[in-house]
């Protein structure tokens, strides 16, 4: 293998944000400067994500809204109520 070309390849904890869940695998995601202490009582980088199997609709069966960017409010100001009316004339 070629040397300097290949990402590094570390443990990272992924915490979801909606559920109290967490779990420990080795990936090559940049990460910032916060860190968790694991269970082993090692010190890890972490990445928050907002869904994981537990909190996703189709594991738990429970349906879940997750709006990150405003997209929802977004379209209700450009089409104001408008979308899916007829036209006059119709």
């Amino acid at each position: 293998m070629k040397s300097d070309i290949h990402p590094e390849y570390k443990y990272v904890i992924f915490k979801d944000k909606t559920a109290d869940f967490a779990f420990l695998t080795r990936s090559t995601i940049r990460t910032t400067d916060k860190t968790e202490k694991w269970e082993d009582g090692n010190e890890y980088p972490v990445v928050y994500v907002d869904i994981s199997s537990a909190s996703h609709p189709f594991y738990t069966g429970k349906q879940q809204f997750v709006d990150t960017m405003g997209r929802v409010e977004k379209f209700k100001r450009k089409f104001g109520g408008k979308y899916g009316s007829k036209k006059s004339g119709e």
